[in-house]
């Protein structure tokens, strides 16, 4: 099966800075897309930032200027390098993965279990 796990969450002051990293390991053939989205309590699931394997990326407008999504595709890893970060901002942020398996399957999206980033002022 394929796994998802993100990492470097955490509280942080209003303007500081994060680095969030998303790790997806088991039976894939290539990846086609990460992305990290983003889902506060009460509120609905949103796109922060995507990259595909070839580099092409897009951001949410809310964070555009202050986050940058980047991969290692050898490494089958993305990051999401958070900074100015604002009390909105705050929520738990969620790794997808877009992947061809090298098994059968019938899914071909996967999710991490998220990683909580708080921003307090």
């Amino acid at each position: 099966q394929v796994q998802v796990v993100e990492s470097g969450g955490g509280l942080v002051q209003a303007g500081g800075s994060l680095r969030l990293s998303c790790v997806v390991s088991g039976s894939i053939f290539s990846i086609n897309a990460m992305g990290w989205y983003r889902q506060a309590p009460g509120k609905q699931r949103e796109l922060v930032a995507g990259i595909t394997n070839a580099g092409s990326s897009n951001y949410a407008d809310s964070v555009k200027g202050r986050f940058t999504i980047s991969r290692d595709n050898g490494e089958n890893t993305v990051y999401l390098q958070m900074n100015s970060l604002k009390p909105e901002d705050t929520a738990v942020y969620y790794c997808n993965a877009r992947v061809i398996p090298a098994v059968w399957s019938t899914r071909n999206d996967y999710w991490g279990q998220g990683t909580q980033v708080t921003v307090y002022s």
